[in-house]
């Protein structure tokens, strides 16, 4: 049985879920505890009780202190394992966006297979089960406008903002 944790943050009600391999799920904030951990519930792949655990623990202290602006790195496991191949691949790259940088969907497909992925690209990063610490919102369409995110744009906005990059789309 795998565990979740939902938590209150200063930007609305989170929650994590871990498996054994690590973390294999991230709620944005949301308004309700409810809306929560009915995402929590679709997202993982097999039930999953509330419970503590270190790695939960961690995963809910990495992330407040990156809403605080206090943190730009992460360093819990993360269970990819219910991505396709391709999508892993990815995740992989998205994780080596930094914080405080921009890329763009052409940027990831360059690295994942060639310019022609871009779309394959864009519904795997919308796929991303891990947002914030497979930091798809530093991925913006070509022509620097926000392009997609699974969270809503003024959920993308506001993380684009935290992390300073927001005025370099609103510059274009």
């Amino acid at each position: 049985m795998q565990q979740m944790m939902i938590f209150q943050s200063p930007w609305g009600w989170m929650g994590v879920a871990d498996s054994s391999k690590g973390i294999h799920a991230i709620v944005l904030p949301k308004r309700s505890k409810r809306a929560v951990e009915s995402e929590l519930s679709a997202q993982s792949h097999v039930p999953v009780q509330p419970g503590e655990s270190a790695r939960l623990e961690a995963a809910r202290r990495q992330l407040l202190d990156y809403l605080a602006g206090k943190r730009d790195t992460f360093d819990v496991p993360l269970d990819l394992s219910y991505g396709t191949m391709f999508q892993r691949q990815v995740w992989r790259t998205l994780q080596r966006v930094p914080y405080g940088r921009l890329r763009s969907y052409q940027w990831i497909a360059a690295r994942v297979g060639g310019p022609h992925y871009a779309r394959a690209v864009g519904n795997a990063v919308g796929a991303n089960p891990l947002p914030i610490m497979i930091p798809c919102h530093r991925i913006v369409a070509h022509d620097a406008s926000l392009g997609g995110f699974s969270g809503g744009l003024p959920m993308k906005r506001k993380l684009l903002s935290l992390e300073g990059t927001l005025t370099q789309l609103l510059r274009g």
